[in-house]
């Protein structure tokens, strides 16, 4: 296995004004399940032409508001912008709703993403419940272009029911592959569902790899971030090579309203993804 160093990310230069936003057009959309949509816009800027796979734009659907939504694209495709959106509230159901050709306002890219420089030569543990795939897709196409950098590859994916699985194809072209391991799981089977039933964490001690050189990646709902940690660490994985995305209440990108404070971190500007060890103490805190 090769431990060469990994390639340059490209990142895209941040604004004089990072407050200010371009403007994008969306160019298609596809429905991913049950009020879940992906778009792929485009846009003329030359800001836009990269981004770290974890990180993050405020997306703003002019008369209506803006919210933080993480690429779900693939990084080494710099002509593309697309994020994968559900439509949950007034701004996200605006956004998911666009036709084709419409504009919107673009900020960023913002946030710390995934680590990548740390993976080449170990495991990779990769736990993600519902939504929580989308802003680690980005990480594993990245992953699979460099397949001979890593150990083993395995990704555990969660979601509610059968139909709320994100990405089919996609899960299935990779399976195909036989050089990453994939565990599906849905909380309630419906229909002629004959995967695996209960939470993501049941799937950990199904699989294989070596909790001393494993980095394990986490990206969901928080109680599930809480959870899935717990079983990771019951595995063997240290904390400091535990890693989450916490994407929570972020508003302004670039840690000026304090909206997204967590402790002693703001999620948009010391994050969204955290070693585990730097936000533990605060993570176990249900009223936080």
């Amino acid at each position: 296995m090769s431990t060469a160093p990994m390639a340059d990310t490209v990142v895209a230069p941040m604004l004089a004004d990072p407050m200010l936003p371009r403007i994008a057009s969306v160019r298609r959309r596809r429905r991913d399940g049950p009020q879940v949509w992906t778009l792929e816009m485009e846009s003329e800027s030359t800001i836009d032409r990269g981004f770290v796979p974890g990180q993050f734009n405020m997306l703003t659907v002019f008369g209506v508001g803006e919210v933080p939504i993480s690429f779900s694209g693939d990084p080494a495709d710099s002509q593309r912008l697309i994020h994968t959106i559900r439509a949950v509230g007034p701004v996200s159901a605006a956004l998911a709703a666009l036709k084709e050709g419409t504009s919107l306002g673009v900020r960023g890219p913002f946030g710390v993403g995934w680590p990548m420089s740390e993976a080449p030569g170990r495991d990779v543990v990769i736990v993600a419940g519902g939504l929580g795939l989308a802003p680690l897709r980005p990480l594993l196409y990245r992953l699979l272009a460099e397949r001979a950098r890593y150990g083993r590859i395995v990704l555990l994916y969660g979601t509610r029911s059968p139909e709320e699985i994100l990405f089919r194809r996609e899960i299935e072209s990779w399976r195909r592959r036989l050089d990453i391991e994939i565990e599906v799981t849905v909380d309630h089977a419906v229909g002629d569902w004959r995967g695996h039933v209960g939470v993501v964490t049941t799937l950990i001690p199904r699989v294989s790899f070596d909790p001393h050189l494993a980095l394990a990646l986490v990206c969901g709902p928080e109680i599930m971030m809480r959870f899935a940690i717990a079983a990771l660490r019951d595995a063997g994985i240290a904390d400091e090579a535990i890693h989450l995305s916490m994407e929570r209440s972020m508003k302004c990108a670039v840690g000026l309203c304090g909206h997204c404070q967590l402790g002693t971190v703001l999620v948009c500007r010391d994050g969204p993804v955290f070693r585990y060890d730097r936000v533990r103490d605060v993570l176990w805190i249900k009223e936080i």
